[in-house]
């Protein structure tokens, strides 16, 4: 299932009900980011293979049911259905890749299988859209997972996921990083 047909679908369930959610693009990314790592956690907490349909099934549950959904009378932004289901997609299919590169990046005392499955989540993700998502500063991701990570733990846990995530960037993007991070334009303190 593609992500277009997930969307589709979702769609069609809802009418012409507006999906955004009323939120920027930038809140819709954010939001994509975070229900990407919950149901990559629902992934691995249920032991679903990281290929095949059981990942589509996942990715459908979310965007027929929980993206920008009304909770405990909180109504969220929509998270954007592309941007999601990629990075869920992508991180489970590429699995081994992914979780190669932040096995290099941790250190041995941390090792990847020992560590709590949401902060997985959040690396693997991260990890992911710093190896694919070229378009992106990888500052920028970075600190999309740090503000992920900051939802769930209020101690070490964000700076650990700020450090493994600026070691895999450094591998993989080094040029990037030695550039400003285009979202702190200095023209606009001006």
């Amino acid at each position: 299932m593609s992500n277009d047909d997930a969307a589709g679908r979702a769609k069609q369930k809802r009418g012409s009900r507006n999906r955004t959610g009323g939120g920027s693009a930038k809140a819709r990314r954010k939001a994509a980011r975070l229900a990407a790592v919950q149901a990559l956690y629902q992934i691995d907490l249920n032991q679903i293979e990281p290929t095949g349909i059981a990942v589509e099934s996942v990715i459908g549950e979310f965007v027929n049911h929980r993206l920008g959904e009304e909770i405990d009378g909180a109504k969220f932004v929509t998270a954007d259905p592309q941007l999601f289901a990629d990075i869920v997609r992508g991180a489970a299919h590429r699995r081994t890749e992914v979780d190669g590169m932040l096995a290099s990046a941790l250190e041995p005392r941390y090792a990847l299988d020992r560590l709590e499955l949401l902060m997985r989540a959040i690396l693997r993700a991260g990890a992911y859209e710093l190896f694919v998502h070229n378009d992106t500063h990888p500052r920028i991701l970075i600190s999309e997972y740090v503000d992920v990570a900051h939802a769930f733990f209020a101690a070490r846990e964000p700076g650990m996921v700020n450090g493994v995530l600026d070691h895999v960037a450094r591998a993989l993007r080094p040029d990037e990083l030695a550039q400003p991070d285009p979202s702190r334009d200095q023209s606009k303190d001006r």
